[in-house]
């Protein structure tokens, strides 16, 4: 498990679950974009609601499904930046299982800095830069 300043409880619901009784691989994804939205909101680079001013638009994404997780599974996600770019920011999320310690998926996510209004990529705010860096303690 990688060491990270960001930690968010998951809370498995019934619809999180596929046939085969452990989560879906496509529900993973979506709990860590909530962790990784959840982790710019507690920077205050995000205030949840104002899209089209969110200047940031996913690139890549990489999972790797590493252990199924069960129902019964207290789960949390560790959210940490890993590279910021020029025009990108690289961060890896993992679910863990809370009581072992397993890290059951992880995944790295490339967003680029975006203007939603001259739609066209841009540098990655210095605030931005500086905020998560301060946060991360390091600097990237």
């Amino acid at each position: 498990m990688a060491e990270t300043n960001f930690y968010l409880p998951i809370q498995i619901r019934y619809a999180d679950l596929d046939p085969q009784w452990h989560v879906n691989h496509a529900r993973i994804l979506s709990l860590m974009e909530h962790a990784r939205t959840q982790y710019l909101i507690k920077l205050g680079l995000f205030d949840g609601k104002t899209f089209s001013e969110f200047p940031t638009i996913v690139a890549n994404i990489n999972i790797s499904y590493l252990q199924p997780i069960e129902p019964d599974q207290k789960i949390a996600a560790s959210v940490k930046v890993i590279r910021i770019g020029n025009k990108s920011i690289t961060y890896r999320v993992e679910l863990v299982d809370e009581n072992s310690h397993q890290v059951m998926a992880r995944c790295e996510t490339v967003t680029v800095a975006y203007d939603y209004h001259n739609k066209r990529s841009m540098s990655v705010p210095q605030a931005w830069r500086d905020t998560i860096s301060q946060f991360e303690g390091v600097s990237l």
